[in-house]
């Protein structure tokens, strides 16, 4: 198993290149993991899932509400079934609370049948139209004025940051290359590979994936497709602290807009509570900031969604860009000759949907003439508990009599210990930022937001780092 940041690429000819370790790219390398095969992740940036994958509303959907007939609704509603088992089998963190749609005029409360007859026609048949006050009853803190809701039981809340990191990791140990800090350039395609130019030297492979995310076409472009375009479309959330979390107990949409799912109300697997998306249509593909008059707006629309919502301490807020495009549906196209299979167009559903958005790819892929051979059993993972439904290392007399290291609390905020920072920096796809430990333990992530834990996490960050380069060097 192999992961790499820095020097020359092997000179060697994969059989599977994969462009874009985001949940997408990460969940196809773990699919193609389950055949003796030589596959590559390439990744621009120096850790997985730090795009799109980080920065969304971390929900498992059951596609009630996809278009039915389209690629997306087969995709999320397989993915919803395989996601949820693969959860539960690596230690996910993963809540089943359900969503209410919410209705707050007549026209919106009128629009609840036909939503719930197109769940039915996607095969999700569990929907419950509520009256006024029967939705209040669940939600006694929700604003006045809400005439009813869709109930959808089967809606859920996800670790969207250990979900990546899972697949990354189960990859990587079955004998995926994960090459980081390696964007892809120019593309040459020959008679039998191509050629893929990198900061890092060249890549060669038999067969190309592209799940570059927000930059999939560009991607596409240089194999000689131009099916769509990539608008990317920024979402800004504000996360409120952990006091809010008894103010909401269901995942709170409202009616959707051509633009997407809406602003929604919905606690995290944290412990905290999320409002947001925006939906802004943009053209640069880096613009993550926020904005004032974003989360202006998304106050308005929560003050009347959740009003005592307003009045809770602010967390963090955060923006993330959705890779939307032209089309109503996934953009999924396998081109035979040049043995190349692109995945574009995964918007806010790519979550749900990646693990069958892997098997479908797999199967493209059998188009492109590629012979997987016999399938194998992978090793299983178990990764490490930060959802707060859960027990954490600092609970657990049983770790702490072991390892002193997990009674040792770093970061207060979010209870984080010197035991699980190490563990994530000597793991099998260990952080490649401050952030990314982040990511994987919570630390610098609570109220404080790393003003008192800081300076203690940086230290062990910069120490297992100069310990990895001291190993390099040795080889």
């Amino acid at each position: 198993m192999t992961v790499t940041t820095t020097g020359d690429l092997p000179d060697e000819v994969y059989d599977v290149a994969i462009i874009g370790a985001g949940v997408v790219g990460a969940a196809i390398a773990r699919e193609l993991a389950r055949y003796r095969l030589r596959i590559a992740l390439v990744e621009a940036s120096n850790d997985v899932g730090n795009g799109t994958s980080k920065a969304n509303t971390a929900i498992l959907h059951t596609g009630f509400d996809a278009t039915p007939g389209t690629l997306e609704a087969r995709l999320v509603r397989e993915g919803y079934q395989r996601l949820t088992a693969y959860a539960a089998e690596t230690g996910i963190p993963l809540e089943p609370l359900g969503a209410l749609l919410v209705a707050w005029d007549r026209e919106q409360l009128a629009a609840l049948p036909s939503l719930a007859e197109k769940a039915a026609r996607n095969g999700y048949d569990e929907t419950v139209i509520l009256d006024a006050d029967a939705v209040h009853a669940r939600e006694p803190h929700l604003g006045p004025g809400a005439l009813g809701a869709l109930e959808v039981p089967g809606e859920s809340i996800i670790c969207p940051w250990t979900t990546t990191l899972a697949y990354a990791t189960q990859a990587v140990r079955a004998g995926v290359d994960l090459h980081l800090n390696c964007p892809a350039g120019a593309i040459t395609t020959g008679a039998d590979h191509h050629e893929i130019a990198t900061p890092r030297g060249v890549l060669r492979t038999r067969h190309l994936v592209n799940a570059a995310g927000l930059y999939s076409d560009e991607i596409n472009r240089r194999l000689g497709h131009e099916e769509f375009t990539v608008t990317p479309r920024r979402g800004q959330l504000i996360v409120f602290d952990k006091f809010a979390r008894g103010l909401v107990d269901h995942i709170l949409l409202p009616v959707p807009t051509a633009l997407g799912k809406g602003v929604l109300v919905s606690p995290t697997v944290y412990g905290n509570v999320m409002l947001g998306p925006t939906a802004e249509d943009l053209d640069d593909k880096t613009a993550t900031g926020s904005s004032a008059d974003g989360l202006a707006s998304l106050r308005e629309k929560g003050a009347r969604i959740l009003p005592e919502l307003l009045e809770e301490e602010v967390t963090a807020v955060y923006a993330g860009l959705r890779a939307a495009t032209e089309h109503g549906d996934y953009q999924i196209h396998a081109d035979p000759g040049r043995r190349y299979v692109a995945v574009g167009g995964i918007r806010s559903t790519g979550l749900t949907a990646s693990m069958a958005i892997a098997a479908h790819v797999a199967e493209l892929l059998g188009d492109c003439g590629l012979d997987p051979g016999p399938e194998r059993e992978i090793e299983p993972v178990r990764m490490p508990t930060i959802g707060e439904a859960f027990p954490r290392p600092y609970q657990r007399a049983d770790l702490i009599a072991a390892d002193p290291a997990y009674g040792t609390v770093v970061c207060h905020c979010e209870r984080v210990t010197r035991g699980e920072i190490r563990d994530a920096l000597t793991a099998t796809v260990p952080p490649g930022s401050l952030d990314g430990i982040r990511r994987r333990t919570r630390a610098l992530a609570g109220r404080c937001q790393g003003f008192f834990c800081g300076a203690a996490v940086r230290a062990q960050f910069e120490a297992a780092t100069a310990a990895q380069d001291r190993t390099e060097a040795r080889r």
